[in-house]
């Protein structure tokens, strides 16, 4: 089941693309850089989306990787948290893994949104946990595969 909320866009930059669903059902909302930019092997780059948006109280946008980039090119997104009280221009952070220089164009799809519900933690200390069958296993704990 999905539900709709309403998110409102500012356009800062006027080459500056709404994000949108490529399919009906997806999960994240396509994101566009609003600049040419060459991302050298192993750089950090912050890219220009020209956008500022408005959430409602309660949310949180998570940048994600465009798997395809990933997969690709090897690039990946880095600071994925946008709270929903930040009204400045949305910027994602890109980081070339790959040995090859990536070419990000104007209007190139550079990472996708998620908008998702905030579960605020109640936060309380304990001296003691409960077992469970992993207990403190560890990366590997649970088998190579």
């Amino acid at each position: 089941m999905t539900s709709k909320i309403p998110i409102k866009i500012k356009k800062l930059h006027p080459d500056a693309k709404l994000p949108c669903y490529a399919h009906e059902g997806d999960a994240g909302l396509d994101l566009f850089s609003t600049e040419d930019k060459i991302i050298l092997p192993k750089e950090r780059a912050l890219i220009s989306t020209g956008i500022s948006v408005e959430m409602p109280e309660g949310f949180v946008a998570l940048v994600w990787d465009k798997s395809g980039l990933a997969a690709k090119s090897g690039i990946t997104t880095l600071a994925g948290v946008i709270e929903y009280t930040y009204r400045g221009e949305y910027k994602i952070a890109l980081l070339n893994t790959s040995d090859q220089e990536h070419i990000i164009k104007k209007g190139d799809k550079i990472a996708q949104l998620l908008i998702q519900p905030i579960a605020t933690a109640d936060i309380q200390e304990t001296t003691e946990l409960s077992e469970t069958q992993r207990g403190d296993g560890a990366f590997g704990s649970t088998g190579i595969s």
